[in-house]
């Protein structure tokens, strides 16, 4: 793969994901104009370290042994990252109704706080798709829901501003 095919590859799967070129800049720690230029064929060098943040973040692997393993328990595996210091847990289908309509089921705010606030963005970035596939919501709008708690729990991480 070159830097072309990662730029190719990296707007289809951002797309794909519902996410701007801006949001994906803020997760991967680059400006929106690497992005642009990475997306459009012109940029002309990326660091390793940089491509590899990128592509965990978009949820392209080199090694397809990881991808599925992910991608198909991402719902749960976020659900239990969220509940691990909460007597009652958040259910992966409480986390993928939740996703869908943008409501915080009843006595979990704590478990979406620890998410916004703790669970690695390629995690989520993993769970949004999977909610979209099963059918709940177009991701976008998982994005937006996921911000606008952000926002509501203040959260402190840089990543939602």
């Amino acid at each position: 793969m070159n830097l072309k095919d990662l730029g190719t590859l990296s707007r289809s799967r951002r797309l794909k994901l519902g996410l701007s070129q801006i949001q994906t800049a803020r997760f991967c720690g680059l400006s929106r104009t690497t992005i642009h230029l990475l997306e459009s064929g012109t940029l002309n060098d990326l660091g390793f370290g940089k491509a590899m943040h990128l592509m965990d973040i978009l949820g392209i692997y080199i090694q397809t042994g990881q991808s599925g393993a992910i991608k198909n328990n991402a719902l749960l595996m976020v659900s239990r990252s969220a509940s691990v210091s909460y007597k009652e847990p958040l259910t992966a289908k409480e986390l993928s109704k939740a996703l869908a309509s943008g409501l915080i089921p009843k006595g979990k705010m704590a478990h979406i706080a620890t998410l916004i606030d703790e669970v690695p963005i390629s995690m989520i970035g993993a769970a949004v798709e999977e909610a979209a596939l099963n059918g709940e919501m177009a991701s976008k709008k998982i994005w937006n829901h996921l911000h606008q708690w952000a926002k509501e729990l203040k959260s402190p991480r840089s990543i939602w501003n």
